[in-house]
C-alpha cells in the first residue's frame, strides 16, 4: 500500500463513500465475488414471484440464515466511517450492502442501494414489517428448523438441500406473499435511491469506493458519473473491478487493513 500516493490523490478532500459486500466479510458475511468466494445462483425476482415452491425454498433458506446474520456486529471499517462522518470528513455514504451495519455502528443518512434485510415488504399491500417479527412467526410454524445446518450464503441465508417441508408465512394485514425489502437480480433500484445517489456524486469532491467489484451497475454508474465529473476515485477491493480503468487510484487489499494503513482508521 502507498500511503503516500493515497494522500496526494485524496489529500483533504472530503469523501463520498460507496461500499459493498468486502466490507462485511471481516463481521463474518461471506461475499459473491471476492478471491476465495465459491460460484453463487442467486435467486432472481422473477424466479421469486413465479412460484410457491420458490418463495417456500427462499424463506426456508432465509429463516436459518437469519439467524446468523443477525448476530454479525459491525467491524473497523464500519466504526471508521462512523468516526469521519462525526468529523465531517464525509460527505455521503451509499451502500450496495443489506445487512444495516453501517447504521447499526451509528451511521447516519445512509442510502442503503439495495434495501435492508431486516425489513419485509408484502408483495400485496406493500406494508413494510420487522424481520425479526417474521422470524418468530416462522420460528413458531417451524420449530427447530432455525437448528439445520448449511453454509452460509451471501444473501444472508442458508444452504439447504430440502425445504419441502417448510411452512411460510403470509402478510398479516392481506394475506399475500412475503419478500424481504431488498433488491433481488433482476430488480430495479428505486428511482428516489438512484436520484439521491447521483446528487451526491454531482457535489462530491472525491469518490472512494470500500469493498466493491462494481460488477453490477446499480453501483458502477455512480462511478462512471464521478468519471465523467473528473473528481479523484480511489477504489479499494480485493481483486479486479469493472471500475478499475476509471479509478485515479486502485488498491487491492482489505478494506480495513487499508484504512489503517492510511491513518483513517480507529483501532
Amino acid at each position: 500500500m502507498d500511503e503516500r500516493r493515497w494522500h496526494e490523490v485524496l489529500g483533504d478532500r472530503r469523501w463520498l463513500v460507496l461500499t459493498g459486500a468486502g466490507v462485511s466479510t471481516d463481521s463474518g458475511i461471506p461475499d459473491y465475488r471476492g478471491p476465495d468466494s465459491p460460484p453463487r445462483t442467486p435467486m432472481t425476482y422473477q424466479e421469486f414471484i413465479r412460484t410457491p415452491e420458490a418463495r417456500q425454498r427462499y424463506w426456508a433458506r432465509a429463516h436459518v440464515g437469519w439467524s446468523r446474520m443477525r448476530q454479525a456486529e459491525p467491524n473497523l471499517t464500519h466504526r471508521t466511517l462512523v468516526s469521519m462522518q462525526a468529523a465531517g470528513r464525509l460527505t455521503g455514504l451509499i451502500t450496495q450492502n443489506v445487512d444495516g451495519l453501517h447504521e447499526r455502528a451509528g451511521h447516519r443518512d445512509v442510502i442503503d442501494l439495495h434495501g435492508r434485510i431486516d425489513r419485509v415488504v408484502c408483495l400485496a399491500c406493500h406494508q413494510v414489517t420487522s424481520r425479526a417479527e417474521l422470524h418468530d412467526r416462522l420460528s413458531a410454524l417451524n420449530p427447530g428448523y432455525e437448528d439445520r445446518i448449511g453454509e452460509f450464503a451471501p444473501d444472508g441465508d442458508v444452504v439447504l438441500a430440502d425445504t419441502a417441508d417448510f411452512v411460510v408465512a403470509e402478510c398479516l394485514r392481506c394475506g399475500g406473499d412475503l419478500k424481504p425489502d431488498v433488491v433481488f437480480f433482476g430488480e430495479n433500484v428505486p428511482k428516489d435511491r438512484v436520484e439521491r445517489s447521483y446528487a451526491l456524486v454531482a457535489e462530491a469532491e472525491s469518490l472512494v469506493v470500500l469493498g466493491s467489484s462494481l460488477q453490477v451497475m446499480s453501483g458502477l454508474r455512480f462511478v462512471k458519473a464521478a468519471h465523467k465529473r473528473g473528481i479523484p476515485i480511489v477504489i479499494v477491493n480485493r481483486g479486479t473491478t469493472r471500475g478499475d480503468d476509471l479509478a485515479t487510484l486502485k488498491v487491492d487489499a482489505g478494506c480495513a487493513e487499508t484504512l489503517r494503513a492510511v491513518g483513517v482508521s480507529t483501532g
